[in-house]
């Protein structure tokens, strides 16, 4: 009888233990879905007028400017 309540116990251990992995992998499913809509979203302005990046090197303090320009729209 203990026997049996012991692995009932484990039983239950282990279900909770996957319920959380299910929980976790929900919102991490969420929070790439959320990236993935950002991405889209820059990408798809960028695609529609130029952006420039200025950036300055921390070993020489040389500045470079990086133009990123598109007339398109991407497509999926």
């Amino acid at each position: 009888m203990a026997e049996k309540d012991r692995l009932s116990a484990v039983g239950q251990e282990q279900a909770l233990d996957i319920e959380r992995i299910k929980r976790r992998l929900d919102m991490l499913d969420h929070r790439l879905d959320d990236i993935d809509s950002m991405v889209t979203a820059v990408a798809e302005r960028v695609m529609k007028q130029p952006i420039s990046f200025i950036i300055t090197c921390p070993h020489c303090g040389k500045s470079m400017e990086i133009a990123v320009m598109g007339s398109e729209k991407p497509r999926r």
